[in-house]
C-alpha cells in the first residue's frame, strides 16, 4: 500500500458528533433569525468552541412545506456546528461535530433553551477510526481497487 492509501488505527475516537432532533419546537423559536443567531453564539461558548468566523444563516427551501426554514453553518476551530429548522412543522436538526471533546449535556441544554422542543432524539458518537471501531469498518479495498481499474 502506498503511504496514501495507508491504513491508520488511533487508540482513542478523531472526534465527537452529536446529532439532535428535536421535535414539537415553537414556531416563533425556529423562524427567528436573531433567536439563531444567539443560540449559535451561546453554544460556541458553552462548549469551549472558538468560532471561526460568522456564521451563515440562509432562510431557503420555501418550495417545501415540510423543509421550509433556516440553515445555520457555523465554523469553528476544531470543525463545526450545523443546523436545520423546520419552521412549519416545528422541528430542528443540529450537528455539533468537534476533533475537541465537549459537554453533551451542557450542548443539549443550551439548545433546548432556545427552542422549547417536546421531544428529542439524542445521539452522541465518536467519529474516526480507533480501536473500539475497528471491527465495525467497512472494507472497501477490493472495491477501490476495482474501480481505479475501470
Amino acid at each position: 500500500m502506498t503511504a496514501q492509501n495507508q491504513i491508520i488505527s488511533d487508540p482513542a475516537p478523531w472526534g465527537q458528533h452529536l446529532v439532535l432532533d428535536f421535535n414539537g419546537c415553537p414556531r416563533e423559536l425556529i423562524s427567528d433569525k436573531k433567536n439563531i443567531l444567539n443560540w449559535s453564539n451561546e453554544l460556541v461558548g458553552a462548549i469551549n468552541m472558538v468560532a471561526y468566523g460568522e456564521p451563515v444563516v440562509e432562510h431557503f427551501a420555501t418550495h417545501s412545506h415540510e423543509a421550509a426554514g433556516y440553515t445555520l453553518l457555523q465554523m469553528i476551530e476544531t470543525s463545526n456546528i450545523a443546523a436545520h429548522f423546520a419552521e412549519n412543522i416545528g422541528q430542528v436538526y443540529i450537528d455539533v461535530f468537534s476533533c475537541k471533546a465537549f459537554d453533551v449535556d451542557v450542548a443539549v441544554e443550551v439548545c433546548k433553551k432556545y427552542f422549547c422542543p417536546t421531544q428529542a432524539n439524542v445521539h452522541n458518537m465518536d467519529r474516526g477510526f480507533h480501536k473500539e471501531n475497528q471491527d465495525k469498518a467497512k472494507d472497501f479495498t477490493e472495491e477501490v481497487q476495482d474501480d481505479r481499474a475501470a
